[in-house]
């Protein structure tokens, strides 16, 4: 159990009877009236996004997380498989709990899934990632790196919007908290 003051970025916590992990926060301390802590959560798994404001000095469940590093090994129809890197024990995570991050994730990828006693609650990924382009229309000689920009699937089916100067088989590093692409990378 902590209070407001323990609110900071990545806090996972238990509030209205799910998990919540805290996105933004901001202490306000008003002229007139009491402080408080404006917060943004990030329902876990879900993805649901609520903005949420506690009272200066009100209790909050925080919960501990285990945090493990796994390999991404594949996926059918319905789950995706990852196994643990010292025990080799593998397990099966759904598409609700994969869903922000499968499009930034091809096989053999580490991955972290964040554990509460032995239930997978969360899964994180790199902040960015490197993947090559599968499809975009053809460059054209004389387009910039400044000109203009046309859209492009990755092999891992995310669709970016990337520079015209790129062509299929080139490799770029995506953020993998925005989906946007940063730049080339040149092999």
């Amino acid at each position: 159990m902590g209070s407001t003051s323990d609110i900071k970025n990545n806090l996972v916590m238990e509030f209205n009877g799910n998990l919540w992990k805290v996105v933004e926060f901001l202490h306000v301390k008003p002229g007139k009236g009491n402080a408080f802590v404006r917060t943004k959560l990030k329902k876990i798994p879900g993805g649901q996004i609520i903005e949420q404001t506690f009272r200066s000095g009100e209790k909050i469940d925080d919960v501990k997380l285990q945090a493990t590093e796994m390999t991404y090994l594949y996926s059918d129809e319905s789950h995706y498989h990852i196994m643990d890197n010292e025990t080799y024990e593998q397990i099966a995570l759904d598409d609700e709990l994969m869903g922000p991050v499968k499009d930034f994730i091809k096989e053999n990828d580490i991955i972290k899934v964040l554990f509460r006693e032995t239930t997978p609650v969360d899964v994180e990924v790199a902040p960015h990632v490197i993947l090559e382009i599968t499809e975009t229309d053809p460059g054209v000689r004389g387009d910039t790196a400044s000109g203009g920009s046309k859209p492009a699937i990755l092999e891992t089916g995310l669709k970016v919007t990337v520079p015209l100067f790129l062509n299929i088989g080139d490799m770029v590093k995506v953020d993998t908290r925005t989906g946007e692409y940063l730049e080339r990378i040149r092999g």
